[in-house]
């Protein structure tokens, strides 16, 4: 499976790819039609903290699942993010097997 990390107008440094890798593999192995996974990290031009914003979307055969959170870091929105797609992958599962 290929994961595409992306940051919009800055870099990303390793630990943090490694970190989103390692998270998006362990959600997508428990998931045998998963073809791909993208990553986009974007800082929002506010005042506020919360700035980090992960989006992830989960390509399958024949859907993608999206998910896209803000925090105060890249790590935590990405847990969030991950969170959300379990959510959306359990609900998937269930329709598969009606």
């Amino acid at each position: 499976m290929k994961i595409n990390i992306n940051s919009v107008h800055f870099k990303a440094d390793k630990k943090l790819e490694d970190f989103i890798t390692q998270k998006v593999e362990k959600v997508c192995s428990k998931f045998a039609d998963v073809i791909g996974s993208e990553v986009t990290l974007k800082l929002d031009n506010t005042d506020t903290p919360e700035n980090k914003i992960a989006d992830i979307r989960i390509m399958l055969k024949g859907n993608d699942l999206y998910a896209s959170k803000v925090s105060k870091s890249f790590e935590e929105s990405i847990d969030l993010a991950i969170d959300a797609l379990k959510k959306q992958m359990e609900k998937y599962k269930g329709k598969l097997q009606e």
